[in-house]
């Protein structure tokens, strides 16, 4: 099996589940560049588990729409690998947001979950680190895919009270808890407990924090 993030000593491991033969190889000779091992490459999701499992992936990183019908072959691959290998990281690339599917990716709420749209990945550097942080146990989220999850709900920031709304705007400047107390001259317990208040009131269960704070975040930014 693979080491885990504190104790790797060899490369990543990814496998690309992509149709089109120009972005696989592509993504492939990105994959190379930044140290990374390619242990497979597909056009099609037949068989993932085996293929993923065989391949002792590290993170899986599939299209959306693939072989034959493309519609979601690779989401419903994503879900299937979600459950048969959660420690394998997956990464879903897509034009679209598929809100239904992408919130049943992230309802485990353990990380290792990305889901990145192709027209808005603006560099290589941005990518390649999106497959790492995805394999450290974070969620990497495009925040159209997050509006879209958040969409349906009534808004998420009318319960918060001053306070909480303070830490919530320092959260955003991308502070850390002691950066907050400093700022608001409190505690960093106090912090914890106003953080622990907004993820209540935002709906977001108990999951990774880095998973919480995201999302609790992209709810600020996407306030009116």
């Amino acid at each position: 099996m693979s080491a885990s993030p504190g104790t790797r000593s060899v490369p990543l491991r990814v496998v690309l589940v992509e149709d089109s033969v120009l972005l696989r190889e592509g993504l492939v000779r990105l994959f190379d560049e930044a140290g990374y091992v390619t242990a497979g490459a597909w056009g099609d999701a037949d068989d993932i588990v085996a293929r993923v499992a065989m391949a002792e992936a590290d993170v899986a990183i599939l299209d959306v729409r693939l072989p034959p019908s493309f519609r979601d072959e690779g989401i419903r691959a994503a879900l299937q690998l979600r459950a048969a290998l959660p420690k394998t990281g997956i990464l879903v690339l897509s034009q679209y947001v598929e809100g239904v599917y992408a919130r049943e990716l992230l309802a485990g709420g353990d990380g290792g979950i990305g889901y990145l749209l192709k027209d808005r990945v603006t560099s290589l550097e941005e990518f390649t680190d999106a497959v790492r942080r995805v394999h450290e146990r974070g969620t990497v989220l495009d925040p159209l895919v997050v509006r879209g999850l958040l969409a349906a709900r009534p808004d998420p920031l009318a319960a918060l009270t001053p306070r909480e709304r303070d830490v919530l705007e320092l959260m955003a400047e991308g502070r850390s808890n002691a950066s907050i107390a400093e700022r608001l001259y409190i505690g960093v317990g106090a912090v914890e407990k106003n953080i622990s208040a907004i993820f209540a009131k935002l709906g977001l269960e108990e999951s990774g924090t880095e998973h919480r704070r995201v999302l609790a975040v992209l709810a600020w930014l996407q306030r009116d």
